[in-house]
Protein backbone atom coordinates (compact mmCIF):
# COMPACT_ATOMS: atom_id res chain seq x y z
CA UNK A 1 0.00 0.00 0.00
CA UNK A 2 1.26 3.50 -0.79
CA UNK A 3 0.10 7.05 -0.07
CA UNK A 4 -1.75 7.19 -3.41
CA UNK A 5 -3.97 4.21 -2.57
CA UNK A 6 -6.82 3.97 -0.09
CA UNK A 7 -8.36 0.74 1.17
CA UNK A 8 -11.98 0.55 2.26
CA UNK A 9 -13.86 -2.50 3.46
CA UNK A 10 -17.34 -3.49 4.52
CA UNK A 11 -18.03 -6.51 6.69
CA UNK A 12 -21.63 -7.60 7.11
CA UNK A 13 -22.73 -10.14 9.64
CA UNK A 14 -26.31 -10.85 10.65
CA UNK A 15 -28.27 -14.06 11.30
CA UNK A 16 -28.70 -14.67 7.54
CA UNK A 17 -25.61 -13.18 5.93
CA UNK A 18 -21.89 -13.00 6.47
CA UNK A 19 -19.84 -11.26 3.81
CA UNK A 20 -16.77 -9.10 3.26
CA UNK A 21 -16.07 -6.62 0.45
CA UNK A 22 -12.83 -4.68 0.07
CA UNK A 23 -11.84 -2.11 -2.53
CA UNK A 24 -8.59 -0.31 -3.32
CA UNK A 25 -8.98 3.21 -4.66
CA UNK A 26 -6.37 5.28 -6.52
CA UNK A 27 -6.00 8.84 -5.27
CA UNK A 28 -6.76 11.55 -6.22
CA UNK A 29 -8.88 10.12 -9.07
CA UNK A 30 -10.97 7.95 -6.72
CA UNK A 31 -10.82 5.15 -9.28
CA UNK A 32 -11.44 1.65 -7.98
CA UNK A 33 -8.31 -0.28 -8.91
CA UNK A 34 -8.98 -3.56 -7.16
CA UNK A 35 -11.96 -5.26 -5.57
CA UNK A 36 -12.35 -8.48 -3.70
CA UNK A 37 -14.50 -10.17 -1.17
CA UNK A 38 -15.96 -13.28 0.31
CA UNK A 39 -19.51 -14.50 0.92
CA UNK A 40 -19.39 -16.92 3.84
CA UNK A 41 -23.18 -17.15 4.27
CA UNK A 42 -26.08 -15.64 2.35
CA UNK A 43 -29.81 -15.30 2.91
CA UNK A 44 -31.58 -18.17 1.18
CA UNK A 45 -28.27 -19.96 0.66
CA UNK A 46 -27.87 -18.34 -2.77
CA UNK A 47 -24.41 -18.91 -4.25
CA UNK A 48 -22.26 -16.64 -6.40
CA UNK A 49 -18.65 -15.99 -7.30
CA UNK A 50 -18.10 -12.79 -5.32
CA UNK A 51 -14.62 -12.10 -6.68
CA UNK A 52 -15.82 -12.44 -10.28
CA UNK A 53 -18.83 -10.19 -9.64
CA UNK A 54 -16.66 -7.53 -7.98
CA UNK A 55 -14.27 -7.40 -10.95
CA UNK A 56 -17.04 -5.54 -12.80
CA UNK A 57 -16.47 -2.47 -10.62
CA UNK A 58 -12.73 -2.15 -11.28
CA UNK A 59 -12.15 1.07 -13.22
CA UNK A 60 -15.26 2.84 -11.91
CA UNK A 61 -14.68 6.21 -10.27
CA UNK A 62 -16.32 7.15 -7.00
CA UNK A 63 -18.45 10.20 -7.68
CA UNK A 64 -21.76 11.36 -9.11
CA UNK A 65 -23.89 8.62 -10.61
CA UNK A 66 -22.10 5.84 -8.75
CA UNK A 67 -25.30 4.13 -7.55
CA UNK A 68 -26.73 4.05 -11.06
CA UNK A 69 -23.47 2.69 -12.50
CA UNK A 70 -23.23 0.00 -9.82
CA UNK A 71 -26.86 -0.95 -10.34
CA UNK A 72 -26.16 -1.40 -14.03
CA UNK A 73 -23.07 -3.59 -13.71
CA UNK A 74 -23.65 -5.64 -10.56
CA UNK A 75 -26.86 -7.55 -11.29
CA UNK A 76 -30.42 -7.57 -10.02
CA UNK A 77 -30.74 -10.67 -7.82
CA UNK A 78 -31.09 -10.28 -4.05
CA UNK A 79 -27.53 -11.41 -3.43
CA UNK A 80 -26.19 -9.00 -6.08
CA UNK A 81 -28.15 -6.16 -4.47
CA UNK A 82 -26.58 -7.08 -1.12
CA UNK A 83 -23.13 -7.00 -2.70
CA UNK A 84 -23.91 -3.67 -4.39
CA UNK A 85 -24.95 -2.23 -1.02
CA UNK A 86 -21.64 -3.34 0.46
CA UNK A 87 -19.67 -1.74 -2.40
CA UNK A 88 -21.64 1.49 -1.84
CA UNK A 89 -20.68 1.36 1.85
CA UNK A 90 -17.01 0.97 0.90
CA UNK A 91 -17.31 3.99 -1.40
CA UNK A 92 -19.03 5.98 1.33
CA UNK A 93 -16.10 5.16 3.59
CA UNK A 94 -13.72 6.67 1.04
CA UNK A 95 -15.85 9.82 0.76
CA UNK A 96 -16.12 10.14 4.54
CA UNK A 97 -12.35 9.96 4.87
CA UNK A 98 -12.21 13.26 2.98
CA UNK A 99 -15.36 14.70 4.58
CA UNK A 100 -13.74 14.31 8.00
CA UNK A 101 -11.12 16.91 7.09
CA UNK A 102 -13.86 19.34 6.04
CA UNK A 103 -15.72 18.76 9.29
CA UNK A 104 -12.62 19.35 11.40
CA UNK A 105 -11.80 22.61 9.59
CA UNK A 106 -15.16 24.19 10.50
CA UNK A 107 -15.30 27.15 12.91
CA UNK A 108 -16.13 26.25 16.52
CA UNK A 109 -18.76 28.98 16.93
CA UNK A 110 -22.20 27.42 16.21
CA UNK A 111 -23.49 30.28 14.01
CA UNK A 112 -20.27 30.51 12.06
CA UNK A 113 -20.23 26.72 11.72
CA UNK A 114 -23.72 26.71 10.20
CA UNK A 115 -22.79 29.49 7.76
CA UNK A 116 -19.55 27.67 6.90
CA UNK A 117 -21.37 24.46 5.97
CA UNK A 118 -24.12 26.29 4.10
CA UNK A 119 -21.46 27.94 1.95
CA UNK A 120 -19.59 24.65 1.46
CA UNK A 121 -22.76 22.85 0.34
CA UNK A 122 -23.81 25.70 -1.96
CA UNK A 123 -20.37 25.78 -3.60
CA UNK A 124 -20.09 21.98 -3.83
CA UNK A 125 -23.56 20.37 -4.07
CA UNK A 126 -22.04 16.86 -3.91
CA UNK A 127 -21.43 17.45 -0.20
CA UNK A 128 -25.19 17.58 0.41
CA UNK A 129 -26.27 14.25 1.89
CA UNK A 130 -22.67 12.92 1.72
CA UNK A 131 -22.74 12.12 5.44
CA UNK A 132 -25.14 12.29 8.39
CA UNK A 133 -23.97 15.78 9.36
CA UNK A 134 -24.87 17.16 5.92
CA UNK A 135 -28.02 15.09 5.38
CA UNK A 136 -31.49 16.59 4.97
CA UNK A 137 -32.85 17.49 8.40
CA UNK A 138 -29.42 18.08 9.91
CA UNK A 139 -29.08 21.41 11.74
CA UNK A 140 -25.98 22.18 9.65
CA UNK A 141 -27.98 22.25 6.41
CA UNK A 142 -31.33 23.31 7.86
CA UNK A 143 -33.08 25.67 5.48
CA UNK A 144 -30.94 24.72 2.49
CA UNK A 145 -32.96 23.42 -0.42
CA UNK A 146 -31.46 20.63 -2.45
CA UNK A 147 -28.63 22.39 -4.31
CA UNK A 148 -29.66 21.00 -7.69
CA UNK A 149 -33.27 22.22 -7.48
Amino acid sequence: MDERTMRSSCYLQDPLTEALVEILVKLPDLEITRAGGKMMRSAGGEKMDVVESLQKIVGIRIGPGLRKILGGVMGKSAIHKQLTFMVEECCSGVILAFTKEVMLSAPKDKWMEKEYFENRVRSNPRLYNSCAALAPGSPLVEGIERPWE
